[in-house]
């Protein structure tokens, strides 16, 4: 009697943005089909697999030290990098200890083949799955994260990733549905939306707008996500889409800088009255939506007055959340050799004094919301508390005797809590 071989098992880890989680999954999807067991990113694998993130010197430094964590988990592990680290400087990750396969984003894709994915064994018939790896599962699937544009061609002045996806391009828009349907069959309630720049989306005559509107017409899908927007792409027609409650509140608009000046020399392709124009749209549609941006501090040339123009800009536009980044000079790009390059010193002074403001920004958004009653996508339990999302982007604590992963319940909001709020279901 032959015994049946162990089925390979696979830890895939990204870094970086929705784009890089939806390639993730996707790769994910092939590879269990294929035959190979998904394992959470931290377990011992026989595989593992990281996209990587170049947009910073840290993301540099996180993809390299999740390899090494990894190795260290288990030395026998095939190790394998992919992504925009590895598009840009493969050499640097292959001296990597233990690192077997470097692929760039014009390959990755195709890794289940460099794999020898379609010969991998089937999982035998066997008992049914534990609850406990039922909840994993099903957790896995709450949101999916679906690209349907890759490439840029802004050439932004601080940004590498033109130079790392250079090609654009965007996914038929009947792929994109029979994908949504798919999910959504089994079992998936959100679909986050994302690529590059999703806002050049096109596939023949069909814009982003257009895309959304079959969505909305041609699926179930219970929630729907838009990743980052650029502001000159909010328009009038593309806002009124949210009337459809379906569409998760949420916009994702990068600002960088509130200063004209700074702007201008990023290369961004906007005002700061642009901006704040989009956010008016916004709010005079969908007013409850959470706007969440990216800064740049310590960009070269950016003086006090610069950083108090966008100290200002921020508490203006009340955002929900703003992410904060050190500039970081990246290799090729027109920044990294501009003259006035910002001292380290006064680059962790501004990042600090962002970092206030944006912990501030998005208590006071969570406190507006406090007695009102939510809907919420429920992902996991831990330390005996639930937690899940908002449609617009709020994390929701609570207790419950019930299962709810996977499930959508309305919750009442009652107080600030960890990094977001402490509701009770209802009903």
């Amino acid at each position: 009697m032959n015994t049946p071989s162990k089925i390979p098992t696979v830890a895939l880890d990204s870094l970086g943005c929705k784009l890089n989680q939806a390639e993730i999954q996707q790769l994910a999807r092939q590879l269990e089909d294929a035959g190979y067991k998904i394992v959470p990113a931290d377990e011992a694998a026989d595989i593992y697999i990281l996209n990587t993130c170049s947009v910073t010197q840290i993301a540099d430094s996180k993809s390299r030290h999740l390899l090494r964590l990894a190795r260290r988990r288990n030395p026998a592990a095939r190790m394998i990098a992919v992504g925009c680290y590895a598009h840009r400087a493969a050499e640097e990750l292959m001296e990597i200890d233990g690192v077997e396969i470097v692929l760039g984003n014009d390959r990755k894709m195709n890794l289940p083949e460099i794999l020898g994915a379609i010969s991998a064994p089937k999982a035998p018939e066997g008992p049914a799955i534990s609850g406990q790896e039922k909840r994993r599962r099903d957790a896995s699937r709450t949101r999916a994260f679906l690209k349907i544009q890759d490439g840029c061609k802004n050439f932004c002045a601080y940004c590498i990733v033109p130079l790392v996806r250079s090609q654009e391009t965007s996914v038929p828009a009947n792929e994109i549905l029979a994908l949504v349907k798919e999910l959504t069959a089994k079992g998936c309630r959100e679909m986050v939306l994302t690529g590059t720049e999703i806002g050049v989306y096109q596939d023949n005559e069909l814009n982003l707008e257009g895309l959304i509107r079959r969505i909305l017409a041609e699926s179930a899908a219970r929630r729907i996500r838009v990743s980052s927007l650029q502001p000159h792409q909010v328009t009038p027609g593309l806002v009124r889409l949210w009337q459809n409650t379906r569409l998760c509140p949420h916009f994702h608009l990068s600002l960088q800088s509130g200063s004209d000046a700074v702007l201008k020399r990023m290369k961004r392709k906007y005002t700061a009255e642009t901006y704040r124009n989009a956010v008016k749209l916004i709010r005079s549609a969908v007013p409850d939506a959470a706007i969440t941006t990216d800064i740049i501090v310590g960009f070269p040339g950016e003086t006090d007055r610069d950083i108090q123009a966008t100290v200002d800009f921020c508490k203006a536009m009340d955002f929900a959340r703003i992410h904060v980044f050190p500039f970081s000079p990246r290799p090729k790009t027109a920044a990294a050799t501009m003259p006035q390059q910002i001292p380290d010193a006064v680059k962790k002074e501004r990042s600090n004094q962002m970092l206030a403001l944006a912990k501030e920004s998005a208590k006071n958004f969570r406190l507006k919301f406090t007695g009102k009653t939510l809907d919420v996508l429920w992902e996991q339990c831990a330390s005996g508390a639930w937690s899940g999302l908002t449609g617009n982007y709020i994390k929701v604590y609570a207790n419950s005797p019930g299962e709810l992963t996977n499930t959508i319940t309305k919750v009442k909001i009652s107080r600030l809590y960890k990094d977001g709020v402490w509701g009770e279901v209802e009903g």
